[in-house]
């Protein structure tokens, strides 16, 4: 990482003398691209660094030719010699989500919404103006193969992890006849493929896109339906409802020209549909299949999502095994399975986490049952080793960076909170009172405290459940360094 952060300040130098106050790193989410903040005296920078160099080239495309078209893109500042990292501009950390869930259903919000829509119309239209698809990372156009790629996906890593018989032929055929149906939208230009509230950066009242990279041509309908249906945002049905004739009305104004409003609605509930189905497939592939624990508490609300959908909207097309199966893993009971039992205010239920020192000794479980969880850190890369570290804890930034992006520990967790959830749920439906975990390192100080934090926090996420947390070592203000 810290080669990585060198080649960032060198490439920086290269196009501003402004001295770097900081370059720090900013949490990952589903990307494999990992991002930087630098920040002067009187400005702050985003740095890119991916390895995959077709997907930097689409991105840095994309954005030039965005830019030139008046389109709330970043400028990209510069770009290194062999295309693994590009300086870009900041717009901060705050998000057109983060505003949704921090103001709720407000006039604010929704005027942000507006906002959003009538630029996304601007970009889809003219920026596909004398675009060059070539620079797409995959496929040029979200056709008929495109769309019944998404739609197998969703069967891959969706529907046949779940083990559900069903008829192999007939569900491929309706297959073929939706991606067909879709394929033959009219209004096809510049698709943004991931354009949902997250993407979309509020910065002094102004809306800003990133994430575009994976943009092919396409219907216009489905980066629509992508920011309307996003799961976590949940919007009302009278926002979306109203927010896509606004859509529309920007898209004449864009084209210049009435619209068949009846024939657009009817394309855009069958692309709210793949983009559905997507998103399931999506969930599927890191929760499932790569246990990634906020996949896995986000499938309950693509379920429900598409139920509300498949109750109140239509389609218009007869494609009988595949409603079948849709309804088939809508049903509370398929829902259900991946919904964690939360604990209630009466749950009597309470997890004791400790982190502890080898060199002193297992915590004692004081609880009548006694027992528990004892996890041995010792496996995982040690951060006390670095002379910057020696004197911080797994509580500083420093340390949880370092196990974070150089150690096995966040599979070493992952790994943990699929066992530890089991006795937890367990414990909920029987009324059990305690449950302990300890997890012990050679000092007490640095990975035994980020561990135990880390299942603190995933605990009170998943199951609500009453926590009690010491960090022993530090508690009693005689570390011994690990």
């Amino acid at each position: 990482m810290q080669t990585i952060i060198e080649a960032i300040k060198k490439l920086f130098a290269s196009f501003s003398q402004a001295p770097i106050i900081s370059v720090t790193k900013i949490p990952q989410s589903g990307s494999i691209r990992i991002y930087f903040r630098i920040i002067t005296e009187n400005n702050s920078f985003i740095a890119t660094y991916g390895d995959n160099v077709k997907e930097n080239q689409a991105f840095i495309y994309f954005s030039t030719e965005f830019k030139k078209k008046n389109c709330p893109v970043p400028e990209i500042y510069v770009v290194n010699e062999d295309q693994t990292i590009y300086i870009q501009e900041d717009f901060g950390d705050i998000s057109l989500l983060n505003k949704l869930e921090e103001l709720g259903f407000v006039d604010e919000v929704y005027r942000l919404f507006q906002k959003s829509i009538q630029a996304l119309a601007h970009l889809q239209i003219s920026g596909d103006q004398d675009l060059d698809y070539n620079h797409c990372i995959t496929s040029k156009e979200f056709g008929k193969q495109a769309i019944l790629s998404d739609l197998l996906y969703f069967k891959y890593y969706f529907w046949d992890a779940l083990q559900l018989p069903y008829d192999k032929e007939k569900l491929l055929n309706d297959f073929e006849q939706f991606s067909e149906y879709l394929s033959e939208a009219d209004y096809k230009y510049f698709m943004f493929r991931d354009f949902q509230s997250r993407n979309i950066l509020v910065e002094n009242d102004e809306i800003h896109f990133i994430d575009y990279q994976g943009g092919m041509k396409g219907a216009v309908q489905y980066d629509l339906a992508s920011m309307l249906w996003q799961a976590k945002a949940n919007l009302p049905d009278e926002w979306k409802n109203n927010l896509l004739d606004y859509y529309i009305d920007c898209v004449e104004k864009n084209l210049n020209k009435k619209i068949d409003r009846v024939l657009f609605v009817n394309r855009y509930h069958g692309y709210v549909l793949i983009r559905l189905m997507q998103v399931l497939g999506a969930y599927g592939f890191r929760g499932l299949f790569e246990r990634k624990a906020h996949f896995l508490t986000s499938i309950p609300l693509g379920l429900r999502n598409l139920k509300w959908f498949l109750q109140h909207k239509t389609t218009g097309l007869h494609l009988p095994e595949f409603e079948r199966i849709l309804h088939i893993i809508t049903q509370d009971e398929i829902i259900c399975r991946f919904e964690p039992l939360k604990a209630t205010a009466e749950t009597p239920l309470v997890v004791h986490i400790n982190s502890f020192s080898y060199r002193r000794g297992i915590p004692k479980d004081p609880s009548e049952s006694g027992g528990g969880f004892v996890f041995d850190c010792r496996g995982i890369l040690n951060p006390g080793r670095i002379e910057e570290y020696k004197s911080q804890t797994g509580r500083d930034k420093g340390v949880k960076d370092y196990l974070e992006q150089q150690t096995k520990m966040p599979a070493f967790l992952n790994s943990i909170f699929d066992i530890v959830d089991i006795t937890v749920e367990d414990y909920i439906k029987r009324n059990f009172t305690s449950l302990m975990v300890n997890f012990g390192c050679t000092g007490g100080q640095h990975r035994s405290v980020y561990a135990a934090d880390a299942l603190a926090r995933h605990m009170r996420n998943k199951f609500n459940v009453k926590i009690e947390l010491h960090h022993i070592e530090q508690e009693s203000k005689n570390w011994v360094n690990s």
